[in-house]
């Protein structure tokens, strides 16, 4: 092999410029997010019932405090509306700094709030009012952060470069749980709930400050700096893509169905149901949860990598399928109360979940035109949560109240899974062709049929 071949096949295996700073910057964001969402979620049941929503009765606050917690989600897709129209007119870079400190800033108040006994019904009304700001700016982030990464990235590697996203429920999941388990070794009960739980949210300052430094730092997106160079930025991305857009928009939201439901099954309902019912102890689940979000570390990405090299649609719907299969075994093989057979079908659960997840951000991108991207898979995304993840574990808790067993469950998934594959069936396959031309400046590529 010559010289020049070799320096030709290492220039191409050389990442686009700005594509590493880029993927550290998506992948901060998305991590701030699913830790504030871990933080959150253990608070909401064991601190906030008792100092924000004081109550004679304890379920009357729990249901209370949940409810704040639910705000979040229902302020998602206003996010994705706001964010999602500005960030097509103009450009990725600047929202994504403003969603970073409206996340950040909001997690960091919460943690700073005076409590119900201090400055009375105000502090509920301000713990809803920064929990919304935290919900409009999530709504806003996704969207964007996965165009941050791949559209500095390869347009034929999209699965890989948009996958930086994807792993910030897993790196979030870990950082919230570390802080949490050291918070509990190190303080008493009383300790905690009086002023150690806002330890955790004030730390998330930290990966504020890390995402801005590198958010600032870098330029707008190649591909959007090609739209506005050919003045082709949409004046109502929203309408137009309701208007031209509706399949695209469809597709990517069902997509996203299963690969929320089976979250929320064995990051949270996992939990309720091998203690309550099967009797084996937290830090046995925690153990299960914990392995299972460190293997996906590696699996997202390698996921979204495979999807480059094979179909992206059929992965994903093999997943799905797997998914649909898999519960009932999972159920089956932990009846024995066994905490390895809890690991191991934790594990493979979320393997799965990697396997829909780690390409579901290529996907949902690329179902849209690039001038669209932003608006359209904010809307997407925000819009599955709601009827996905959002509902999720109380449909679980639900069905189990109802039944007493797993079968209704199992058959929850089942029909989720049903509705990605449907999602994928209608969706288009990847596009990187129009990228393309607008990094080579060939003019603006034809909108999606």
């Amino acid at each position: 092999m010559t010289s020049t071949n070799k320096a030709a096949k290492a220039a191409a295996r050389k990442p686009p410029a700005g594509a590493l700073k880029a993927y550290v910057a998506s992948l901060t964001g998305t991590s701030l997010e699913y830790y504030d969402f871990a933080v959150y979620s253990v608070a909401s049941a064991l601190v906030f019932p008792k100092i924000f929503f004081p109550s004679n009765d304890e379920f009357v606050g729990l249901l209370l405090s949940f409810s704040a917690f639910a705000v979040g989600y229902l302020a998602r897709p206003i996010g994705g509306i706001i964010f999602g129209r500005l960030g097509d007119k103009i450009g990725r870079k600047y929202v994504l700094v403003f969603t970073l400190v409206l996340i950040g800033v909001a997690t960091v108040l919460i943690g700073a709030l005076p409590d119900y006994s201090v400055i009375g019904i105000a502090a509920p009304i301000i713990l809803v009012l920064l929990r919304l700001g935290q919900g409009i700016g999530v709504g806003g982030e996704w969207g964007g952060a996965v165009l941050l990464s791949s559209e500095f990235g390869d347009p034929n590697k999209r699965g890989f470069w948009s996958s930086a996203a994807q792993i910030g429920p897993p790196a979030g999941n870990l950082m919230a749980n570390g802080v949490l388990a050291i918070l509990a070794a190190t303080l008493s009960t009383e300790a905690f709930l009086s002023w150690g739980w806002r330890v955790a949210f004030l730390a998330s300052a930290l990966l504020v400050v890390f995402g801005l430094i590198i958010r600032l730092k870098l330029e707008e997106t190649p591909v959007f700096k090609a739209i506005a160079a050919h003045g082709d930025q949409p004046k109502a991305p929203i309408k137009e893509v309701f208007t031209t857009e509706p399949r695209a928009l469809v597709s990517a939201a069902l997509s996203r169905v299963c690969p929320d439901v089976l979250y929320a099954l064995f990051t949270v309902f996992v939990a309720v149901y091998a203690t309550k019912e099967l009797g084996m102890t937290t830090g046995d689940v925690l153990a299960a949860i914990l392995t299972g979000s460190a293997f996906q570390l590696f699996l997202i990405p390698a996921a979204g990598a495979l999807t480059d090299r094979f179909n992206r649609r059929l992965v994903y719907g093999v997943a799905a399928a797997a998914t649909a299969a898999w519960i009932p075994v999972f159920f089956l093989m932990i009846q024995g109360r066994s905490e390895v057979m809890l690991i191991i079908g934790v594990v493979v659960g979320l393997a799965l979940h990697a396997f829909m997840y780690g390409p579901q951000a290529a996907y949902i991108t690329e179902q849209f035109p690039a001038r669209l991207r932003y608006a359209g898979s904010s809307l997407a995304y925000t819009l599955a949560g709601v009827i996905g993840g959002a509902v999720a574990p109380l449909i679980f808790t639900a069905l189990y109240a109802a039944s007493g067993n797993w079968y209704l469950i199992a058959g929850y998934l089942l029909l989720a899974s049903i509705v990605t594959i449907v999602g994928l069936a209608i969706g288009r396959n990847p596009q990187p062709e129009e990228d393309l031309r607008w990094l080579h400046n060939d003019g603006a590529p034809e909108s999606h049929a």
